[in-house]
């Protein structure tokens, strides 16, 4: 087994919904993101953690090069030519059945099955989505206009209290908030950030929203992220393009004390 956590021992949630706004307008900042990333085998989710997915993609337990370039396309359309969770699901099926991929978590069961490919869809899109916005809320020039940056909250379904205690906390793009809370910050999230002008900042500090609220950078100890950040969400998508690789194998971030470590060294060896 792939993954150290039995099947037995999983609770598969109601099947995610597709990301809004990230099929229909698929963008070129959000595709030249995911095309700069390299593949990487791994055997655990966690192998590559928080920053370093803006340099690696990988299927959790996908240990296979075939395997995970084969993945990698299929997302890849998803992303650049809008295609459906629908459409996805139909690829990965092609795909566990092409290259014999067994013992990977949710499969044996409908609802398994939909569940992991959902996670790997929405995660993929979202994250990419974000990190495009990021390189666009980035833009010199737009900086110029609109120096600050607005948290805003929008899943009204199934609002997070939390998330939507940040909603309209308006800031300079330096403050420390936007290195771990820029969105997502969690499964199905839905959250965004938006540019903000010297106007909209003063109607946010009129408001009392020019500070995060209190205690907004307690850690949770379950989890290591800051309270209301799911597990390996603390960190901005596409803010970490530029680094080098080895920053990341430095901090950590790309796991080599894993039965893979050799593989990985291989792969990794060009950009260190």
């Amino acid at each position: 087994m792939p993954n150290k956590l039995t099947q037995a021992a999983i609770t598969f949630p109601q099947t995610l919904t597709e990301p809004r706004g990230f099929i229909a307008n698929p963008f070129k900042e959000q595709v030249d993101f995911f095309r700069q990333k390299i593949n990487l085998p791994s055997e655990r989710w966690d192998d590559i953690w928080q920053a370093a997915h803006d340099k690696a993609f990988i299927v959790a337990g996908a240990m296979n090069a075939d395997l995970v370039s084969d993945f990698r396309g299929a997302v890849d359309k998803a992303i650049h030519d809008g295609e459906s969770l629908g459409e996805f699901r139909k690829r990965f099926d092609q795909i566990v059945s092409k290259n014999g991929w067994t013992g990977w978590t949710g499969e044996g069961s409908q609802a398994g099955r939909d569940w992991r490919t959902s996670i790997i869809y929405q995660t993929n899109l979202s994250t990419s989505y974000a990190a495009g916005r990021w390189a666009q809320l980035h833009d010199p020039d737009l900086i110029k206009m609109m120096p600050y940056l607005t948290y805003v909250h929008h899943d009204s379904r199934h609002p997070r209290p939390i998330h939507l205690s940040w909603n309209g906390f308006t800031a300079p793009r330096d403050h420390d908030f936007w290195k771990t809370h820029a969105v997502p910050n969690g499964w199905l999230c839905h959250c965004s950030i938006e540019a903000a002008s010297e106007a909209d900042y003063a109607a946010a500090k009129a408001a009392g929203k020019h500070e995060p609220p209190v205690g907004w950078d307690n850690l949770n100890p379950k989890t290591g992220e800051q309270v209301g950040i799911d597990k390996g969400f603390g960190y901005a998508p596409g803010a970490s393009v530029n680094k080098p690789m080895k920053s990341f194998i430095n901090q950590k971030l790309i796991k080599l004390d894993t039965p893979l470590r050799d593989a990985l060294l291989k792969l990794l060896a060009p950009f260190l």
